[in-house]
């Protein structure tokens, strides 16, 4: 049997409802999947409120955002089985939901002054689970209006917001320090797709602190050479090997299906383990 640790719904920037994953992973054959989203515990309600759905285990699951100011780069971390009432992770998640959408607001005012058609009401429609203004929403809206291509992240994406050259109404969110988040002893946290964002020397660094559980050693981004350093890594400091398809639906620059990254069903035990260990049943520290 096999798990998908790493997958995504409308509660934040995906584009499948999150009810509807558990059949889709039960029509591909997993036992289990993470419904992680980003900055925000409704996907882990979801799951402690639907620990088993279709046939599936539901594991709760945060994708966490941060920033290396060292080496200037974003930083995402899978914290499994959170607390729901942990303050500091309410407040994180909050926190980040006010910047996201002040950066929303104002990329989508300045498109409404580009083109009349295109409404914030519309913009808010495509989030109406999460509450929080993602590009791929903005993005959906211009393709039903016909302004794009259709696509989400084809050449009106880059035109809007790319970085090099940087997007006409590009704002992005400052995020909070990854040692803040170290601080707050987030337990259960796996370092995701390290090789997403160059992130080997800060895996290396929190490695070796003690300061991460596990590493997303199987993802589809992820370079065989990072992918042989993180197997090496989690045997060094006795870390937890775990794997993620990083499902967004349609909201992907490559599609990529549900199952496409999997780990087997001892590393959901060994995940378990760890937070009964620290208080961890329903998501206590």
């Amino acid at each position: 049997m096999s798990c998908d640790l790493h997958n995504h719904s409308t509660c934040s920037d995906g584009s499948v409802p999150i009810q509807r994953l558990p059949g889709i992973a039960a029509r591909t054959g997993l036992h289990a999947i993470a419904i992680s989203d980003h900055d925000t515990t409704l996907s882990a309600a979801y799951c402690y409120a639907h620990p088993r759905q279709e046939g599936v285990e539901l594991i709760p699951a945060v994708e966490l955002t941060g920033y290396d100011f060292e080496r200037q780069h974003r930083v995402h971390l899978l914290c499994y089985y959170p607390n729901l009432d942990c303050v500091p992770l309410r407040e994180h998640c909050e926190i980040m939901k006010q910047r996201r959408n002040a950066c929303g607001l104002q990329t989508v005012h300045e498109l409404e002054a580009m083109y009349p058609q295109f409404t914030e009401e519309l913009v808010w429609e495509t989030a109406a689970e999460s509450g929080v203004i993602y590009k791929s929403g903005i993005m959906q809206v211009l393709g039903e209006l016909g302004l794009s291509d259709g696509s989400i992240y084809g050449e009106t994406y880059h035109k809007l917001f790319g970085w090099n050259p940087r997007g006409i109404v590009l704002h992005s969110p400052e995020y909070l320090p990854v040692d803040a988040i170290k601080a707050q002893g987030y337990k259960y946290s796996v370092f995701a797709h390290p090789t997403v964002y160059k992130s080997m020397p800060l895996v290396r660094e929190l490695a070796a602190e003690g300061a991460i559980d596990g590493i997303e050693v199987d993802h589809p981004s992820n370079s065989p050479e990072d992918r042989a350093e993180c197997v090496q890594l989690c045997r060094e400091y006795g870390l937890v090997p775990t794997a993620g398809t990083d499902f967004h639906g349609r909201n992907h620059k490559v599609p990529q299906p549900i199952g496409t990254c999997t780990a087997p069903d001892e590393t959901v035990t060994r995940l378990q383990e760890i937070a009964r260990k620290r208080g961890g049943g329903n998501g206590t520290r």
